[in-house]
Protein backbone atom coordinates (compact mmCIF):
# COMPACT_ATOMS: atom_id res chain seq x y z
CA UNK A 1 0.00 0.00 0.00
CA UNK A 2 2.84 2.38 0.90
CA UNK A 3 4.56 1.56 -2.39
CA UNK A 4 1.44 2.11 -4.52
CA UNK A 5 0.57 5.38 -2.78
CA UNK A 6 4.14 6.58 -3.39
CA UNK A 7 4.05 5.48 -7.04
CA UNK A 8 0.78 7.30 -7.66
CA UNK A 9 2.24 10.40 -5.96
CA UNK A 10 -0.83 10.88 -3.79
CA UNK A 11 -0.61 13.74 -1.34
CA UNK A 12 -2.62 15.62 1.26
CA UNK A 13 -5.97 14.35 2.57
CA UNK A 14 -6.16 11.48 0.06
CA UNK A 15 -2.85 10.06 1.17
CA UNK A 16 -3.64 10.45 4.88
CA UNK A 17 -7.08 8.81 4.51
CA UNK A 18 -5.76 5.82 2.56
CA UNK A 19 -2.73 5.26 4.76
CA UNK A 20 -4.71 5.71 8.00
CA UNK A 21 -7.29 3.16 6.84
CA UNK A 22 -4.56 0.73 5.77
CA UNK A 23 -2.62 1.05 9.03
CA UNK A 24 -5.80 0.56 11.09
CA UNK A 25 -6.72 -2.54 9.08
CA UNK A 26 -3.19 -3.90 9.43
CA UNK A 27 -3.24 -3.43 13.21
CA UNK A 28 -6.66 -5.12 13.46
CA UNK A 29 -5.52 -8.13 11.42
CA UNK A 30 -2.29 -8.56 13.40
CA UNK A 31 -4.13 -8.10 16.74
CA UNK A 32 -6.85 -10.56 15.74
CA UNK A 33 -4.30 -13.10 14.52
CA UNK A 34 -2.30 -12.88 17.77
CA UNK A 35 -5.49 -13.04 19.87
CA UNK A 36 -6.66 -16.23 18.16
CA UNK A 37 -3.22 -17.84 18.40
CA UNK A 38 -2.76 -17.02 22.12
CA UNK A 39 -6.28 -17.59 23.46
CA UNK A 40 -7.39 -20.36 21.18
CA UNK A 41 -10.67 -18.57 20.66
CA UNK A 42 -12.25 -19.49 17.36
CA UNK A 43 -10.23 -22.73 17.04
CA UNK A 44 -12.35 -25.83 16.68
CA UNK A 45 -11.52 -29.05 18.60
CA UNK A 46 -11.88 -30.94 15.36
CA UNK A 47 -8.32 -31.55 14.01
CA UNK A 48 -9.62 -31.24 10.44
CA UNK A 49 -10.55 -27.62 11.09
CA UNK A 50 -7.83 -26.90 13.63
CA UNK A 51 -6.57 -23.71 11.99
CA UNK A 52 -9.81 -22.43 10.50
CA UNK A 53 -10.00 -19.47 12.90
CA UNK A 54 -6.55 -18.22 11.94
CA UNK A 55 -7.26 -18.59 8.25
CA UNK A 56 -10.50 -16.65 8.57
CA UNK A 57 -8.73 -13.74 10.27
CA UNK A 58 -6.04 -13.73 7.63
CA UNK A 59 -8.46 -14.03 4.70
CA UNK A 60 -10.61 -11.26 6.06
CA UNK A 61 -7.65 -8.87 6.18
CA UNK A 62 -6.34 -10.09 2.83
CA UNK A 63 -9.65 -9.55 1.08
CA UNK A 64 -10.13 -6.11 2.66
CA UNK A 65 -6.66 -5.06 1.54
CA UNK A 66 -7.42 -6.32 -1.97
CA UNK A 67 -10.59 -4.25 -2.02
CA UNK A 68 -8.68 -1.12 -0.96
CA UNK A 69 -5.97 -1.72 -3.58
CA UNK A 70 -8.50 -2.32 -6.37
CA UNK A 71 -10.49 0.81 -5.44
CA UNK A 72 -7.27 2.82 -5.24
CA UNK A 73 -5.96 1.67 -8.63
CA UNK A 74 -9.35 2.10 -10.32
CA UNK A 75 -9.69 5.60 -8.89
CA UNK A 76 -6.16 6.86 -9.56
CA UNK A 77 -4.77 4.30 -11.99
CA UNK A 78 -5.29 6.64 -14.94
CA UNK A 79 -2.06 8.33 -13.82
CA UNK A 80 -0.16 5.16 -14.69
CA UNK A 81 0.59 3.52 -18.01
CA UNK A 82 -2.32 1.16 -18.72
CA UNK A 83 -0.12 -1.90 -19.34
CA UNK A 84 1.44 -1.44 -15.89
CA UNK A 85 -2.07 -1.36 -14.43
CA UNK A 86 -3.00 -4.57 -16.26
CA UNK A 87 0.11 -6.13 -14.69
CA UNK A 88 -1.08 -5.14 -11.22
CA UNK A 89 -4.64 -6.36 -11.81
CA UNK A 90 -3.50 -9.64 -13.34
CA UNK A 91 -1.07 -10.58 -10.59
CA UNK A 92 -3.58 -9.67 -7.85
CA UNK A 93 -6.16 -11.92 -9.54
CA UNK A 94 -3.65 -14.79 -9.76
CA UNK A 95 -2.77 -14.41 -6.08
CA UNK A 96 -6.40 -14.41 -5.04
CA UNK A 97 -7.15 -17.52 -7.12
CA UNK A 98 -4.21 -19.30 -5.46
CA UNK A 99 -5.72 -18.60 -2.04
CA UNK A 100 -9.23 -19.65 -3.11
CA UNK A 101 -7.86 -22.89 -4.53
CA UNK A 102 -5.92 -23.45 -1.32
CA UNK A 103 -9.05 -22.95 0.80
CA UNK A 104 -11.11 -25.34 -1.30
CA UNK A 105 -8.52 -28.09 -0.86
CA UNK A 106 -8.03 -27.37 2.85
CA UNK A 107 -4.38 -26.39 2.34
CA UNK A 108 -2.29 -23.54 3.75
CA UNK A 109 1.09 -24.18 2.10
CA UNK A 110 0.44 -21.69 -0.75
CA UNK A 111 -0.28 -18.65 1.43
CA UNK A 112 3.25 -17.27 1.15
CA UNK A 113 3.47 -18.27 -2.52
CA UNK A 114 0.39 -16.14 -3.25
CA UNK A 115 2.46 -13.02 -2.54
CA UNK A 116 5.03 -13.94 -5.18
CA UNK A 117 3.20 -12.73 -8.36
CA UNK A 118 2.61 -9.14 -7.08
CA UNK A 119 6.22 -8.95 -5.86
CA UNK A 120 7.57 -10.13 -9.22
CA UNK A 121 5.21 -7.74 -11.01
CA UNK A 122 6.45 -4.76 -9.01
CA UNK A 123 10.12 -5.66 -9.46
CA UNK A 124 9.74 -6.21 -13.21
CA UNK A 125 7.16 -3.63 -14.21
CA UNK A 126 8.67 -0.79 -12.22
CA UNK A 127 12.37 -1.57 -11.94
CA UNK A 128 13.85 -4.15 -14.34
CA UNK A 129 11.52 -3.10 -17.14
CA UNK A 130 12.70 0.13 -18.86
CA UNK A 131 9.12 1.46 -19.13
CA UNK A 132 8.28 4.54 -17.07
CA UNK A 133 5.25 3.43 -15.04
CA UNK A 134 3.56 6.85 -15.07
CA UNK A 135 4.33 7.86 -18.65
CA UNK A 136 4.37 4.49 -20.41
CA UNK A 137 7.63 5.36 -22.19
CA UNK A 138 10.60 3.04 -22.66
CA UNK A 139 14.21 4.23 -23.02
CA UNK A 140 16.62 4.80 -25.91
CA UNK A 141 17.99 1.24 -25.86
CA UNK A 142 14.44 -0.09 -26.18
CA UNK A 143 13.85 2.20 -29.16
CA UNK A 144 16.92 0.82 -30.90
CA UNK A 145 15.79 -2.75 -30.16
CA UNK A 146 12.37 -2.02 -31.66
CA UNK A 147 13.85 -0.50 -34.82
CA UNK A 148 16.24 -3.45 -35.11
CA UNK A 149 13.29 -5.85 -34.81
CA UNK A 150 11.18 -4.07 -37.44
CA UNK A 151 14.16 -3.92 -39.76
CA UNK A 152 14.77 -7.66 -39.36
CA UNK A 153 11.17 -8.63 -40.12
CA UNK A 154 11.05 -6.01 -42.91
CA UNK A 155 8.07 -4.11 -41.51
CA UNK A 156 7.53 -0.44 -42.26
CA UNK A 157 6.78 1.81 -39.30
CA UNK A 158 5.77 5.38 -38.62
CA UNK A 159 7.55 7.69 -36.20
CA UNK A 160 6.55 10.91 -34.51
CA UNK A 161 9.21 12.83 -32.59
CA UNK A 162 8.25 15.48 -30.05
CA UNK A 163 11.12 17.54 -28.65
CA UNK A 164 10.24 20.15 -26.02
CA UNK A 165 13.46 22.18 -25.83
CA UNK A 166 12.39 23.95 -22.63
CA UNK A 167 12.44 20.60 -20.77
CA UNK A 168 15.99 19.64 -21.77
CA UNK A 169 17.74 20.96 -18.62
CA UNK A 170 18.33 18.29 -15.96
CA UNK A 171 16.28 20.11 -13.33
CA UNK A 172 13.27 20.59 -15.65
CA UNK A 173 10.13 18.73 -14.56
CA UNK A 174 7.53 17.36 -16.93
CA UNK A 175 4.20 19.01 -16.01
CA UNK A 176 1.45 16.56 -15.09
CA UNK A 177 -0.93 17.75 -17.83
CA UNK A 178 1.82 17.34 -20.46
CA UNK A 179 2.63 13.86 -19.12
CA UNK A 180 -1.07 12.90 -19.30
CA UNK A 181 -1.42 14.34 -22.79
CA UNK A 182 1.60 12.41 -24.11
CA UNK A 183 0.53 9.15 -22.45
CA UNK A 184 -3.09 9.33 -23.60
CA UNK A 185 -2.29 10.57 -27.11
CA UNK A 186 0.30 7.85 -27.68
CA UNK A 187 -2.04 5.14 -26.42
CA UNK A 188 -5.29 6.15 -28.10
CA UNK A 189 -4.55 7.34 -31.62
CA UNK A 190 -2.24 4.74 -33.17
CA UNK A 191 -2.59 0.95 -33.09
CA UNK A 192 0.30 -1.32 -32.10
CA UNK A 193 2.58 1.51 -31.09
CA UNK A 194 5.19 2.27 -28.43
CA UNK A 195 6.43 5.44 -26.78
CA UNK A 196 10.09 6.14 -25.99
CA UNK A 197 11.70 8.89 -23.92
CA UNK A 198 15.10 9.80 -25.34
CA UNK A 199 15.84 12.58 -22.85
CA UNK A 200 13.85 14.71 -20.41
CA UNK A 201 11.97 16.65 -23.11
CA UNK A 202 12.37 14.38 -26.16
CA UNK A 203 9.83 11.64 -27.00
CA UNK A 204 9.55 9.35 -30.02
CA UNK A 205 6.42 7.33 -30.82
CA UNK A 206 6.63 4.36 -33.21
CA UNK A 207 3.74 2.40 -34.73
CA UNK A 208 3.35 -0.29 -37.39
CA UNK A 209 2.40 1.23 -40.74
CA UNK A 210 0.35 -1.77 -41.89
CA UNK A 211 -1.88 -1.38 -38.82
CA UNK A 212 -2.30 2.36 -39.35
CA UNK A 213 -2.96 2.91 -43.04
CA UNK A 214 -4.90 6.07 -42.25
CA UNK A 215 -1.95 7.45 -40.32
CA UNK A 216 -1.94 10.88 -41.99
CA UNK A 217 -5.43 11.56 -40.69
CA UNK A 218 -4.43 10.23 -37.28
CA UNK A 219 -1.31 12.39 -37.33
CA UNK A 220 -3.35 15.51 -37.96
CA UNK A 221 -5.63 14.58 -35.08
CA UNK A 222 -2.69 13.94 -32.77
CA UNK A 223 -0.77 17.06 -33.78
CA UNK A 224 -3.80 19.23 -33.16
CA UNK A 225 -4.10 17.92 -29.60
CA UNK A 226 -0.37 18.13 -28.88
CA UNK A 227 0.16 21.62 -30.29
CA UNK A 228 -2.84 23.05 -28.46
CA UNK A 229 -1.53 21.77 -25.12
CA UNK A 230 2.08 22.85 -25.72
CA UNK A 231 1.02 26.31 -26.87
CA UNK A 232 -0.81 26.75 -23.57
CA UNK A 233 2.58 26.47 -21.84
CA UNK A 234 4.34 28.67 -24.46
CA UNK A 235 6.91 25.89 -24.96
CA UNK A 236 9.49 25.82 -27.74
CA UNK A 237 8.99 22.51 -29.46
CA UNK A 238 9.81 20.70 -32.67
CA UNK A 239 7.71 17.85 -34.07
CA UNK A 240 9.08 15.54 -36.79
CA UNK A 241 6.78 13.05 -38.53
CA UNK A 242 7.80 10.41 -41.07
CA UNK A 243 7.87 6.82 -42.30
CA UNK A 244 10.74 4.42 -41.72
CA UNK A 245 13.65 4.78 -44.14
CA UNK A 246 15.64 1.65 -44.96
CA UNK A 247 18.92 3.55 -45.15
CA UNK A 248 18.41 5.04 -41.68
CA UNK A 249 16.99 1.82 -40.19
CA UNK A 250 19.99 -0.28 -41.18
CA UNK A 251 22.33 1.87 -39.08
CA UNK A 252 19.71 2.63 -36.42
CA UNK A 253 20.33 6.37 -36.75
CA UNK A 254 16.89 7.85 -36.15
CA UNK A 255 17.82 9.99 -33.14
CA UNK A 256 20.74 11.56 -35.05
CA UNK A 257 18.53 11.93 -38.14
CA UNK A 258 15.82 13.70 -36.17
CA UNK A 259 18.35 16.01 -34.48
CA UNK A 260 19.69 16.95 -37.90
CA UNK A 261 16.20 17.86 -39.10
CA UNK A 262 15.55 19.89 -35.94
CA UNK A 263 18.60 22.06 -36.67
CA UNK A 264 16.96 23.18 -39.90
CA UNK A 265 13.61 23.97 -38.30
CA UNK A 266 12.30 27.18 -36.84
CA UNK A 267 12.07 27.47 -33.05
CA UNK A 268 8.59 25.94 -33.01
CA UNK A 269 7.00 23.87 -35.75
CA UNK A 270 6.13 20.58 -37.42
CA UNK A 271 8.18 18.95 -40.17
CA UNK A 272 7.11 16.09 -42.44
CA UNK A 273 10.16 14.07 -43.51
CA UNK A 274 11.15 14.31 -47.20
CA UNK A 275 13.80 12.65 -49.38
CA UNK A 276 15.90 15.81 -49.27
CA UNK A 277 16.20 15.37 -45.48
CA UNK A 278 17.98 12.04 -45.99
CA UNK A 279 20.40 13.53 -48.53
CA UNK A 280 21.19 16.44 -46.23
CA UNK A 281 21.65 14.06 -43.29
CA UNK A 282 24.20 12.02 -45.22
CA UNK A 283 26.02 15.21 -46.16
CA UNK A 284 26.04 16.40 -42.56
CA UNK A 285 27.24 13.01 -41.32
CA UNK A 286 30.16 13.31 -43.72
CA UNK A 287 30.93 16.79 -42.39
CA UNK A 288 30.79 15.45 -38.84
CA UNK A 289 33.25 12.68 -39.72
CA UNK A 290 35.62 15.28 -41.16
CA UNK A 291 35.31 17.44 -38.03
CA UNK A 292 36.08 14.41 -35.89
CA UNK A 293 39.17 13.71 -37.98
CA UNK A 294 40.31 17.35 -37.74
CA UNK A 295 40.07 17.21 -33.96
CA UNK A 296 41.79 13.84 -33.80
CA UNK A 297 44.80 15.04 -35.82
CA UNK A 298 45.08 18.38 -33.95
CA UNK A 299 47.00 19.94 -36.83
CA UNK A 300 47.02 23.75 -36.32
CA UNK A 301 47.62 24.16 -40.04
CA UNK A 302 44.96 21.69 -41.18
CA UNK A 303 44.22 22.67 -44.81
CA UNK A 304 40.54 21.77 -44.43
CA UNK A 305 39.95 24.73 -42.09
CA UNK A 306 39.96 28.04 -43.97
CA UNK A 307 40.00 31.61 -42.70
CA UNK A 308 37.68 33.96 -44.57
CA UNK A 309 37.23 37.62 -43.69
CA UNK A 310 34.74 40.43 -44.20
CA UNK A 311 36.32 43.91 -44.23
CA UNK A 312 34.88 46.56 -41.90
CA UNK A 313 34.69 50.22 -42.94
CA UNK A 314 35.64 52.85 -40.35
CA UNK A 315 33.55 56.05 -40.41
CA UNK A 316 36.24 58.05 -38.59
CA UNK A 317 39.22 57.12 -40.78
CA UNK A 318 37.33 56.46 -44.00
CA UNK A 319 39.36 53.27 -44.46
CA UNK A 320 39.05 49.53 -44.05
CA UNK A 321 41.23 49.09 -40.99
CA UNK A 322 39.53 46.12 -39.28
CA UNK A 323 37.91 42.86 -40.41
CA UNK A 324 35.96 39.95 -38.98
CA UNK A 325 37.37 36.47 -39.51
CA UNK A 326 34.89 33.79 -40.55
CA UNK A 327 35.39 30.03 -40.58
CA UNK A 328 34.95 27.83 -43.65
CA UNK A 329 35.67 24.18 -44.33
CA UNK A 330 37.05 22.87 -47.61
CA UNK A 331 36.24 19.16 -47.84
CA UNK A 332 37.15 16.72 -50.63
CA UNK A 333 33.59 15.63 -51.45
CA UNK A 334 31.79 18.94 -50.89
CA UNK A 335 34.18 21.81 -51.59
CA UNK A 336 33.64 24.99 -49.54
CA UNK A 337 31.24 24.48 -46.62
CA UNK A 338 29.74 27.60 -44.91
CA UNK A 339 29.61 27.83 -41.09
CA UNK A 340 25.83 27.42 -40.97
CA UNK A 341 26.33 23.78 -41.95
CA UNK A 342 28.82 22.78 -39.29
CA UNK A 343 29.15 25.20 -36.34
CA UNK A 344 26.15 23.91 -34.37
CA UNK A 345 27.15 20.29 -34.93
CA UNK A 346 30.72 21.12 -33.89
CA UNK A 347 29.44 22.68 -30.65
CA UNK A 348 27.11 19.75 -29.90
CA UNK A 349 29.89 17.19 -30.38
CA UNK A 350 32.71 19.05 -28.64
CA UNK A 351 34.73 19.84 -31.78
CA UNK A 352 34.42 23.63 -31.63
CA UNK A 353 37.44 24.14 -29.37
CA UNK A 354 39.93 22.66 -31.82
CA UNK A 355 38.41 24.70 -34.67
CA UNK A 356 38.79 27.88 -32.59
CA UNK A 357 42.49 27.21 -31.97
CA UNK A 358 43.12 26.50 -35.66
CA UNK A 359 41.34 29.69 -36.78
CA UNK A 360 43.10 31.81 -34.15
CA UNK A 361 46.51 30.37 -35.05
CA UNK A 362 46.01 30.88 -38.78
CA UNK A 363 44.66 34.41 -38.22
CA UNK A 364 47.69 35.34 -36.11
CA UNK A 365 50.04 33.95 -38.76
CA UNK A 366 48.34 36.10 -41.45
CA UNK A 367 48.45 39.18 -39.20
CA UNK A 368 52.21 38.62 -38.90
CA UNK A 369 52.50 38.55 -42.71
CA UNK A 370 50.44 41.75 -43.07
CA UNK A 371 52.59 43.55 -40.52
CA UNK A 372 55.83 42.37 -42.15
CA UNK A 373 54.54 43.68 -45.48
CA UNK A 374 53.79 47.08 -43.95
CA UNK A 375 49.97 47.04 -44.01
CA UNK A 376 48.27 49.51 -41.70
CA UNK A 377 45.24 48.14 -39.82
CA UNK A 378 43.90 48.11 -36.27
CA UNK A 379 42.90 44.51 -35.67
CA UNK A 380 41.19 41.31 -36.87
CA UNK A 381 38.36 39.87 -34.77
CA UNK A 382 37.80 36.14 -34.14
CA UNK A 383 34.48 34.61 -33.03
CA UNK A 384 34.46 32.76 -29.72
CA UNK A 385 31.83 30.17 -28.85
CA UNK A 386 30.25 30.32 -25.41
CA UNK A 387 31.70 26.81 -24.96
CA UNK A 388 35.17 28.30 -25.48
CA UNK A 389 34.56 30.81 -22.70
CA UNK A 390 33.91 27.94 -20.27
CA UNK A 391 37.57 26.90 -20.61
CA UNK A 392 39.33 28.15 -17.46
CA UNK A 393 42.66 28.22 -19.35
CA UNK A 394 41.31 30.14 -22.35
CA UNK A 395 43.21 33.36 -21.63
CA UNK A 396 46.51 31.53 -21.16
CA UNK A 397 46.08 29.57 -24.42
CA UNK A 398 45.14 32.69 -26.41
CA UNK A 399 48.13 34.71 -25.20
CA UNK A 400 50.47 31.81 -25.97
CA UNK A 401 49.22 31.57 -29.58
CA UNK A 402 49.55 35.35 -30.07
CA UNK A 403 53.08 35.41 -28.63
CA UNK A 404 54.14 32.39 -30.70
CA UNK A 405 53.05 34.24 -33.85
CA UNK A 406 55.12 37.25 -32.75
CA UNK A 407 52.41 39.91 -33.12
CA UNK A 408 51.15 42.67 -30.80
CA UNK A 409 48.27 41.49 -28.60
CA UNK A 410 46.08 44.48 -29.56
CA UNK A 411 45.98 43.27 -33.18
CA UNK A 412 43.58 40.50 -32.11
CA UNK A 413 39.98 40.99 -30.93
CA UNK A 414 37.22 38.55 -30.03
CA UNK A 415 33.50 38.55 -30.79
CA UNK A 416 31.08 36.80 -28.42
CA UNK A 417 27.30 36.57 -28.23
CA UNK A 418 25.24 37.29 -25.14
CA UNK A 419 25.47 34.74 -22.31
CA UNK A 420 22.48 32.52 -21.54
CA UNK A 421 23.15 31.43 -17.95
CA UNK A 422 24.53 32.95 -14.77
CA UNK A 423 27.53 30.59 -14.87
CA UNK A 424 28.31 31.61 -18.47
CA UNK A 425 28.05 35.26 -17.46
CA UNK A 426 30.51 34.89 -14.58
CA UNK A 427 33.03 32.92 -16.65
CA UNK A 428 32.73 35.30 -19.61
CA UNK A 429 33.24 38.29 -17.33
CA UNK A 430 36.37 36.86 -15.72
CA UNK A 431 37.87 35.75 -19.04
CA UNK A 432 37.21 39.09 -20.75
CA UNK A 433 38.86 41.04 -17.92
CA UNK A 434 41.88 38.74 -18.01
CA UNK A 435 42.46 39.23 -21.73
CA UNK A 436 41.69 42.96 -21.75
CA UNK A 437 44.68 43.43 -19.46
CA UNK A 438 46.74 42.39 -22.50
CA UNK A 439 45.12 45.01 -24.76
CA UNK A 440 42.71 42.61 -26.49
CA UNK A 441 39.38 44.20 -27.45
CA UNK A 442 35.94 42.55 -27.29
CA UNK A 443 32.86 42.83 -29.47
CA UNK A 444 29.30 41.99 -28.43
CA UNK A 445 28.08 40.16 -31.53
CA UNK A 446 24.52 40.00 -32.93
CA UNK A 447 23.03 42.58 -30.58
CA UNK A 448 19.27 42.63 -31.19
CA UNK A 449 18.78 38.94 -31.99
CA UNK A 450 18.17 37.68 -28.45
CA UNK A 451 16.78 38.77 -25.12
CA UNK A 452 19.38 41.37 -24.27
CA UNK A 453 20.04 41.93 -20.60
CA UNK A 454 21.29 45.52 -20.51
CA UNK A 455 22.58 45.16 -16.96
CA UNK A 456 24.85 42.29 -17.97
CA UNK A 457 25.96 44.00 -21.17
CA UNK A 458 27.00 47.06 -19.20
CA UNK A 459 28.82 44.91 -16.63
CA UNK A 460 30.96 43.24 -19.30
CA UNK A 461 33.80 45.44 -20.61
CA UNK A 462 32.91 45.35 -24.31
CA UNK A 463 34.55 47.84 -26.65
CA UNK A 464 32.26 47.48 -29.67
CA UNK A 465 28.54 46.65 -29.93
CA UNK A 466 27.59 44.98 -33.22
CA UNK A 467 24.01 45.78 -34.23
CA UNK A 468 22.54 42.85 -36.14
CA UNK A 469 21.18 43.20 -39.66
CA UNK A 470 17.66 42.81 -38.24
CA UNK A 471 18.04 46.18 -36.48
CA UNK A 472 19.27 47.79 -39.70
CA UNK A 473 16.11 46.55 -41.42
CA UNK A 474 13.89 47.58 -38.48
CA UNK A 475 15.30 51.12 -38.51
CA UNK A 476 13.95 51.54 -42.05
CA UNK A 477 10.53 50.08 -41.21
CA UNK A 478 8.88 53.14 -39.70
CA UNK A 479 9.76 56.32 -37.86
CA UNK A 480 9.19 54.79 -34.43
CA UNK A 481 11.53 51.84 -35.10
CA UNK A 482 14.16 54.15 -36.52
CA UNK A 483 14.07 56.35 -33.42
CA UNK A 484 14.34 53.32 -31.14
CA UNK A 485 17.39 51.87 -32.93
CA UNK A 486 19.01 55.28 -33.18
CA UNK A 487 18.41 55.98 -29.49
CA UNK A 488 20.00 52.65 -28.49
CA UNK A 489 23.03 53.36 -30.67
CA UNK A 490 23.27 56.89 -29.28
CA UNK A 491 23.13 55.59 -25.72
CA UNK A 492 25.99 53.15 -26.36
CA UNK A 493 28.04 55.92 -28.01
CA UNK A 494 27.55 58.18 -25.00
CA UNK A 495 28.81 55.33 -22.80
CA UNK A 496 32.01 55.16 -24.94
CA UNK A 497 31.11 52.02 -26.87
CA UNK A 498 31.78 51.96 -30.60
CA UNK A 499 28.72 50.92 -32.63
CA UNK A 500 29.15 48.61 -35.63
CA UNK A 501 26.22 47.93 -37.96
CA UNK A 502 26.20 44.57 -39.76
CA UNK A 503 24.44 43.73 -43.01
CA UNK A 504 24.87 47.03 -44.87
CA UNK A 505 23.74 46.27 -48.40
CA UNK A 506 23.27 49.62 -50.17
CA UNK A 507 23.82 53.37 -49.99
CA UNK A 508 20.50 53.88 -48.22
CA UNK A 509 21.53 51.54 -45.38
CA UNK A 510 24.87 53.30 -45.11
CA UNK A 511 23.46 56.82 -44.87
CA UNK A 512 20.82 55.80 -42.33
CA UNK A 513 23.35 54.05 -40.08
CA UNK A 514 25.75 56.99 -40.24
CA UNK A 515 22.95 59.12 -38.82
CA UNK A 516 22.45 56.56 -36.03
CA UNK A 517 25.85 56.96 -34.32
CA UNK A 518 27.70 54.39 -36.44
CA UNK A 519 31.44 54.00 -35.87
CA UNK A 520 31.89 51.03 -38.19
CA UNK A 521 29.94 49.50 -41.11
CA UNK A 522 30.08 45.94 -42.41
CA UNK A 523 28.18 44.19 -45.17
CA UNK A 524 27.88 43.18 -48.81
CA UNK A 525 27.93 46.82 -49.93
CA UNK A 526 31.63 46.79 -49.17
CA UNK A 527 32.56 43.15 -49.66
CA UNK A 528 31.31 39.61 -49.33
CA UNK A 529 33.41 37.27 -47.12
CA UNK A 530 36.75 36.66 -48.85
CA UNK A 531 39.86 34.52 -48.17
CA UNK A 532 41.97 36.30 -45.57
CA UNK A 533 44.82 36.88 -48.01
CA UNK A 534 42.56 39.11 -50.14
CA UNK A 535 42.41 41.68 -47.34
CA UNK A 536 45.49 43.13 -49.05
CA UNK A 537 43.02 44.61 -51.55
CA UNK A 538 41.38 46.60 -48.71
CA UNK A 539 44.15 47.42 -46.25
CA UNK A 540 46.67 50.11 -47.18
CA UNK A 541 50.42 49.97 -46.73
CA UNK A 542 52.34 52.45 -44.62
CA UNK A 543 51.33 54.39 -41.52
CA UNK A 544 48.82 57.13 -42.26
CA UNK A 545 48.50 56.01 -45.88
Amino acid sequence: MVYIVSLLELKGKRKHLIMSTSILLYILVITGDIFVAVTGEGISADPATHSSGVINVFLTGYILFLIIIVILTLRFGRNLYKRVMFGFYGTIAISFMVLVSQGRHNQNSFTVASFLPPTVAILYLLHSNPIDARLGAADLDSLKDTIRFYSRIKKKFLFVSLHIKDLDPENAKLPEDIRTMIRETAGMIFKIGSLYQIMAGHFIFIARKDRNLDYMEKCREMLGTVREKLDQHSYNYRIVVGESIDEISKKNEYTAFIRDIERQMSTTGVHMVEESDVRRFRENEYILEQLKDICRKKDPDDPRVLVYCQPVFSIRTGKYDTAETLMRLELPDLGIVPPGKFIEAAEENGYIHELTWIILKKTCDEIKKFLDEGYDFKRLSVNLSMLDLRDENLSEKVIKIIHTAGIPEEKVAFEITETQTELDFIMAKNTIYEMKEHGIKFYLDDFGTGYSNMERILELPFDIIKFDRSLVIASDGNERSGKMVGSLAGLFSQLDYAVLYEGIEDQKDEERCKEMSASYLQGYKYSKPIPIGELRNFFVQGKGA
